[in-house]
C-alpha cells in the first residue's frame, strides 16, 4: 500500500470514527489506524478466511508467551471449549472419563465454566482468596479427592494465585491444568507468563482485553499431540494443516467444530500484538495514578480497597477493582447507577459469585447448595472499571475522583 493510499483510508477512518469524550469507557477505542489498514488489506485482497497471516499470528504469539505452539480460534470461549474437548478426546492418552472432577473458583465466567459440562465433566466450585481475586489454594487443598482430575484456573483482571504452590498440587496429584488466561494476557509470574503453566492456556482478544481482534482468541499447548488434537477439533475434525500422510484432501480424522478465525481478525491481533508491552507499561502507570489520585484526595475516608497483584507477579492489568468498604456497602446498587448515569462505565468482577446464577439451578450444578463466601462478598462489595491503553488525562483524573469519591453523598 503507497502513500497516497494509506492517508485516504485514513481519512476514512477519522471521517466514521466517533467518541464520546465525557464518558469513562471500560476501554476506550484502542484501534490504530495501522490496525485499521491491516485488517483492510485482507479485504482489499479478497483473503477473509484464515490464511497467512493467522499462521504469522500464531507463531509469533507462541513466541511471545513461550509456548511451542498457538493455535487461534474466533473467541477465549472457544479456547476454553477446545482444551476440555481435547482432554476428553479419544487420541488423547490418559483422557479424561464421564464425571471426572474438574476444580474450578466460584468466581469465573460463564464459558469457563460451561465447557467443563459440556464435555460430560464435573465441575466442583472452589472458593477464592478476596486478596487476588483468584482461586484460593487452602480452599484447593480441602475440595481435592481422588476423583478430581483437572483443575480450570481463572486468572482474573491481570492477577493470579501463587502458581509455585498450584504447580505443586498439580504434580503431587497428576492432574491437568487449564488455565483461563482470558483476562490477563501479558502477566507474567516469576519467568513464565500466564498461560504456559499447564497443559492448555486460553487468550482472548475481545474488544476490552489487553490486545484485541473485535472477536478472537488463542490456546497454547507445548505438547504435540494436545496441539495435534485441537488442531483438527478446530475445524471439523479435519487434518488439514497437520502433517499427515494421506491421499485425500478432505481428510477427517477426529470429530470437530468451526471455531476458525477470520484473516482479517488476525490481522488486527497480530498489528495490536506488537504494541502490548507498551499498553501493558501504560495500563499500570494509570492504575497507580488512578489509586494515588484517590486515596490522597481531600475528600478520601476510606471509602474502597483496591487489590494489588500476589507477589512475584508483573500483572498486566485489565481492569481497576474495586471493593466498596463496609459503611459504604448499602448504596452499591445505587451508586453503580450514579456512576454509569455519569459516564463512568462498571463492570461486575467477573460475573460475582457464579452460584448464584439462574443457569446453576437449571443444571443442578450445587445440589448441597454450598456457600462460597469469600465469592459472596466479591459480588457485594466489587466491581470494576477501565484502565485505558492511553495515558490518562487529568480531567479523567478529575472527574473519577469526584465521581468516585461521592459514595458518601449518595
Amino acid at each position: 500500500m503507497n502513500l497516497k493510499e494509506k492517508k485516504f483510508i485514513e481519512k476514512l477512518i477519522f471521517k466514521y470514527s466517533k467518541s464520546n469524550k465525557k464518558k469513562y469507557f471500560l476501554t476506550p477505542d484502542s484501534f490504530s489506524n495501522e490496525d485499521i489498514i491491516a485488517g483492510a488489506k485482507t479485504l482489499f485482497k479478497k483473503q477473509i478466511t484464515m490464511s497467512v497471516l493467522t499462521k504469522k499470528f500464531e507463531k509469533e504469539f507462541a513466541r511471545y508467551v513461550g509456548a511451542k505452539y498457538a493455535l487461534m480460534v474466533n473467541s477465549g470461549s472457544s479456547a476454553n471449549l477446545l482444551a476440555f474437548f481435547a482432554l476428553i478426546n479419544p487420541m488423547k492418552n490418559k483422557k479424561l472419563k464421564y464425571g471426572d472432577e474438574c476444580l474450578i473458583p466460584s468466581l469465573c465466567w460463564s464459558t469457563s465454566l460451561w465447557p467443563i459440562v459440556q464435555s460430560g465433566l464435573k465441575p466442583k466450585f472452589v472458593d477464592i482468596d478476596t486478596k487476588t481475586l483468584n482461586i484460593s489454594i487452602e480452599q484447593i487443598k480441602k475440595k481435592i479427592t481422588n476423583k478430581t482430575k483437572a483443575i480450570m484456573a481463572v486468572h482474573v483482571l491481570g492477577n493470579s494465585t501463587n502458581m509455585d504452590k498450584l504447580q505443586k498440587i498439580i504434580k503431587k496429584k497428576k492432574i491437568y491444568l487449564i488455565e483461563d488466561t482470558c483476562e490477563s494476557l501479558g502477566s507474567r509470574y516469576k519467568k513464565k507468563y500466564l498461560g504456559t503453566f499447564g497443559d492448555f492456556g486460553t487468550y482472548s482478544f475481545y474488544y476490552s482485553h489487553q490486545i484485541t481482534s473485535g472477536e478472537g482468541g488463542m490456546i497454547v499447548c507445548n505438547d504435540k499431540k494436545n496441539y495435534e488434537i485441537i488442531h483438527s477439533l478446530r475445524a471439523h475434525g479435519w487434518d488439514r494443516g497437520l502433517k499427515k500422510k494421506s491421499n485425500k484432501k478432505f481428510n477427517f480424522i477426529n470429530s470437530g467444530f468451526n471455531l476458525r478465525p477470520s484473516e482479517i481478525s488476525a490481522a488486527i491481533g497480530y498489528s495490536q500484538l506488537k504494541r502490548l508491552n507498551r499498553f501493558k507499561k501504560t495500563r499500570s502507570k494509570n492504575r497507580i495514578r488512578i489509586i494515588n489520585k484517590l486515596k490522597n484526595s481531600k475528600k478520601w475516608i476510606n471509602q474502597f480497597t483496591f487489590i494489588d497483584s500476589i507477589k512475584s507477579l508483573d500483572p498486566s492489568w485489565f481492569g481497576l477493582p474495586i471493593l466498596i468498604n463496609k459503611p459504604f456497602i448499602k448504596k452499591k446498587e445505587k451508586f453503580l447507577k450514579y456512576l454509569n448515569d455519569n459516564f463512568i462505565e462498571t463492570r461486575p468482577i467477573i460475573s460475582g459469585n457464579f452460584l448464584n446464577q439462574p443457569s446453576i439451578k437449571l443444571f443442578k450444578l450445587n445440589k448441597n447448595n454450598d456457600k462460597f463466601p469469600k465469592s459472596q462478598e466479591i459480588e457485594d462489595r466489587g466491581f470494576f472499571i477501565g484502565i485505558h491503553v492511553n495515558p490518562i488525562s487529568k480531567e479523567s483524573l478529575n472527574n473519577l475522583e469526584n465521581k468516585l469519591l461521592n459514595i458518601n453523598e449518595i
